[in-house]
C-alpha cells in the first residue's frame, strides 16, 4: 500500500466518533459455534467486529494498517472491558500475524494473495467468515470501485479446501450487494 494510501486511512478515523462502532449484522452466523481459542480480525478497523470477538471469549487480535483506527480499537475495548491485541501492518505487502487461528474474519477487505495464508493459517476445526462487495454493487454505488469488487461467484475461492457451511450473494441490509462466506478448516487437518 502507498504512503498516500496509508495517509488516506489515517484520516478516515482521525476523528474517532465516525468510526464504526457496532459490530456487523453477519457476526449472527457465528453465534452457537460454540467459538473459543484465537480469533483474527483482518483490516479491522476500529474494532467493532474484534471486539465483539473478545465479548465472545476469544484471545483476539486486531491487524490493521492504520495506527489511529487501532488506538481508537484499544479505547473502545477498555471500555467494552475486554483484551484486545492490535498489529499495526500493510497486509498488501506484509504477512498475517502468525497464527493457528481458531477464527478468522475478513470484513470489506480485498487481498486475494492472502487468501492461501488465511486458509493455511486456520487451526483445525477453525472457522472463516469472509464478507466482500461483489460488482453487483456497481448496480446502485459507484464505490468501492470495480478494482476493490468480487466477480459474481468469486467468493467461493477464498474457501477453497475448506468446508463451505454458507456461501450467498445478495444485497445486505446496509444496502450493499456482498459475497458471504462461513467456511470450516476440517477437525481432523494437520498442519
Amino acid at each position: 500500500m502507498s504512503d498516500e494510501d496509508r495517509q488516506k486511512w489515517e484520516a478516515r478515523y482521525a476523528d474517532a466518533a465516525d468510526a464504526p462502532s457496532t459490530p456487523s449484522a453477519h457476526l449472527a452466523r457465528l453465534s452457537g459455534l460454540g467459538l473459543a481459542g484465537r480469533a483474527l480480525d483482518i483490516a479491522g478497523g476500529a474494532g467493532r467486529n474484534a471486539i465483539w470477538l473478545a465479548q465472545q471469549g476469544l484471545e483476539t487480535t486486531l491487524v490493521d494498517i492504520s495506527a489511529r483506527a487501532l488506538a481508537i480499537a484499544r479505547e473502545r475495548a477498555v471500555t467494552a472491558g475486554v483484551t484486545l491485541h492490535t498489529v499495526c501492518r500493510d497486509l498488501d505487502t506484509e504477512p498475517l500475524p502468525d497464527g493457528p487461528w481458531d477464527v478468522i474474519l475478513s470484513f470489506h477487505f480485498l487481498e486475494r494473495s492472502l487468501w492461501p495464508a488465511m486458509r493455511a493459517a486456520l487451526a483445525p476445526g477453525g472457522w472463516l467468515l469472509f464478507v466482500q462487495p461483489t460488482v453487483c454493487n456497481l448496480r446502485r454505488h459507484p464505490r468501492p470501485p470495480q478494482g476493490f469488487l468480487l466477480a459474481e461467484h468469486e467468493g467461493r475461492a477464498v474457501a477453497e479446501g475448506l468446508e463451505i457451511v454458507e456461501y450467498q450473494e445478495d444485497w445486505s441490509a446496509e444496502g450493499r450487494h456482498e459475497a458471504i462466506v462461513l467456511a470450516r478448516k476440517s477437525p481432523s487437518t494437520f498442519a
